[in-house]
């Protein structure tokens, strides 16, 4: 009996056009997927038979078009309103980085600074995370960096207390932050609660917008003691005074008319994006940030800023204006949308003159030139690679280069270290680092560290994406050392059935000096660069990199073991909780002796978790 010859599933206008008979108006999502059922593009639609019947006609842009012709499915989701299909298709966006959808890569959260009110006399420190502690949050601040520059002038200007509860009620005398003027001494009595909270309060003030009344009060003041010849209270307040100037200073715009808003301005050239994000919050600036959503060639700007403003404020609050550069199309539903996630009223403004339009024009001006010096460092990194690829013999400009590491101190807290490297730079979101587990390596193995590491990483890579689909697969390795590491690589490469990977092992060479690394590669004769060659620069700064980012994942851990104690093995004893044990008893192995009545008076352990304590202690014996 003859095959069944079965005609070939529609791919793209006829796909499209088979969906319509089956849709309504509704408003929803839709998800475009090619043969392989991964997504291509996510959108949304007011009326989802009218936009996608948009796509079942010719006549778009060459994006566009490409992204038709890899169609072999589509999924649909209607939901109740427009609004929530903004929602939705931004969620999406995020959670599936679609190939076609302008996507926002970089999605960090934001510092704050926190007037924690947990205790007395109130700590003021840098907060990034959700909002669960007592207190007053004043931000969001552009960096971490905006945040310590503000808190070491407040420090200077109103001298509170950046310790942490348990340290204040610990001490006996003064730190050096009282010796250097930066905290008032309020653990030891130097200063009276009434007259510490007063100074909460003129900074709390300050960092909402009144720091003109605040200097003028301090001003009076400084003038009072002067006349009263308490120059030595004078110049304090004289300092104090001088502090708050220099963090106004530092702020650089400081707009009168905009109280609370986001200034968002994009710059597009080449095929490439980028959006400049001003804060200003309580008429001061709070710091800029740049980011480089990835867009293509022929998207219009208006579809680059909203699907920057969905997903950017995906998981923020907004604030009250949104100050664009650019409009958007459907204003009407991000406005509700956004609206409706903050809980108030939330503006979207497209200035043509005045000082808003003022404040675009110098974001614009900084996303300009932002993107300028980016895509001269693209173009730097894309001569390197070229020049890496003629040195290594490489088929074409590595993509993708990989470069290992480990770090240990006699084989205590080892852990293994994988930095990335491309076309834009350091790859910072796909470094890894790998606690080494193996119980039968001898201390310092370095030999048996790598293998580890490599094999767990290339046995997740085969599971993950067998088809090399998912742009996870390096194009070239960089090895730690000389011709036994790379011949003990390529034994675990052949192992796992990856055979076309090229690999290159970095040895120190004479001298062990920088500047006369040696380079192995299989089968091929030891070899090396000139010492003036930006290649040589270039793999130098790759091998850096990797030693840095091992070290620095060994410190944290071996900080983590030096810090962990028996009351990390209890369920039910968190991090607060440990911290209220410590502070009550002073150290773990006063907890361990604690009799049940004294661990039930600690504040925060219920009866039930001193009971558990007790257990835990009294059952290892």
């Amino acid at each position: 009996m003859p095959d069944r010859i079965t005609d070939p599933a529609p791919v793209g206008y006829a796909c499209i056009q088979a969906y319509l008979k089956t849709l309504d108006s509704s408003p929803g999502v839709y998800r475009m997927l090619d043969a392989q059922a991964r997504v291509l593009y996510v959108g949304k639609a007011r009326n989802l038979r009218a936009r996608v019947s948009n796509y079942s006609r010719p006549g778009h842009s060459p994006r566009i078009e490409r992204m038709i012709g890899e169609t072999a499915s589509m999924m649909f989701l209607t939901t109740r309103t427009e609004t929530e299909a903004l929602l939705l298709e931004q969620n999406l966006i995020k959670q599936l980085k679609p190939k076609y959808n302008v996507l926002l890569r970089d999605d960090k959260s934001f510092p704050n600074i926190l007037v924690s009110k947990q205790h007395g006399f109130a700590q003021i420190k840098k907060h990034r995370g959700a909002k669960k502690e007592k207190g007053t949050y004043f931000g969001p601040f552009a960096s971490a960096g905006a945040v310590n520059r503000t808190l070491n002038q407040l420090q200077k200007a109103f001298q509170l207390r950046n310790c942490s509860d348990s340290m204040f009620d610990s001490r006996t005398r003064p730190c050096l932050l009282y010796q250097i003027k930066r905290c008032s001494g309020p653990c030891v009595g130097l200063i009276s609660e009434p007259d510490y909270a007063a100074r909460v309060k003129d900074a709390e003030r300050f960092l909402s917008g009144r720091s003109t009344r605040v200097q003028e009060e301090l001003a009076e003041q400084m003038q009072l003691a002067s006349d009263a010849m308490e120059f030595e209270r004078a110049a304090g307040l004289r300092d104090r005074i001088k502090a708050l100037t220099s963090v106004q200073t530092s702020q650089g715009i400081n707009p009168r008319g905009v109280s609370e808003a986001d200034v968002i301005a994009l710059h597009m050239d080449s095929g490439q994006a980028c959006v400049q994000v001003f804060f200003i919050r309580a008429n001061q600036n709070w710091g800029n940030r740049d980011f480089y959503p990835r867009v293509g060639a022929d998207v219009s700007a208006a579809e680059v800023m909203e699907a920057f403003l969905g997903q950017f404020y995906d998981n923020k609050e907004p604030p009250r204006q949104l100050i664009l550069s650019d409009a958007i199309e459907n204003a009407d539903l991000m406005t509700e949308a956004l609206t409706e996630k903050a809980g108030r009223k939330v503006e979207i403004l497209v200035p043509q003159r005045g000082e808003k339009a003022e404040l675009v024009s110098g974001a614009l001006r900084n996303a300009r030139e932002s993107l300028g010096r980016r895509m001269s460092e693209s173009a730097t990194q894309a001569k390197l690679l070229r020049g890496l690829a003629e040195a290594f013999d490489l088929d074409a400009p590595p993509e993708r280069i990989e470069v290992y590491d480990n770090s240990h101190i006699q084989g205590t807290n080892a852990v293994g270290a994988m930095i990335v490297a491309g076309p834009e730079g350091f790859m910072k979101n796909a470094y890894r680092k790998f606690n080494i587990r193996g119980n039968d390596l001898t201390p310092g193995d370095d030999f048996g560290m790598m293998k580890e590491v490599l094999n767990r990483r290339f046995a997740r890579l085969l599971k993950e994406d067998p088809d090399r689909e998912m742009a996870l697969w390096p194009d070239l390795l960089l090895i730690d050392g000389g011709a036994g590491q790379v011949s003990a690589v390529q034994e675990i490469m052949t192992a796992h059935g990856v055979d076309d990977i090229a690999m290159v092992g970095v040895a120190k060479g004479v001298d062990r000096d920088h500047g006369k690394e040696e380079f192995y590669r299989t089968g091929q004769p030891v070899f090396a660069l000139k010492r003036n060659d930006p290649v040589l620069y270039f793999v130098q700064r790759l091998r850096d990199e990797a030693h840095r980012f091992a070290i620095g994942t060994h410190r944290a851990k071996r900080a983590k073991a030096v810090g962990a104690t028996p009351l990390d093995e209890i369920a039910g004893v968190g991090a607060a909780r440990k911290r209220a044990l410590l502070a009550h008893f002073g150290s773990a192995k006063a907890v361990s002796r604690a009799n049940l009545a004294d661990l039930k008076a600690v504040e925060g352990i219920s009866a039930g978790l001193a009971q558990k304590v007790y257990d835990f202690f009294h059952d290892k014996g």
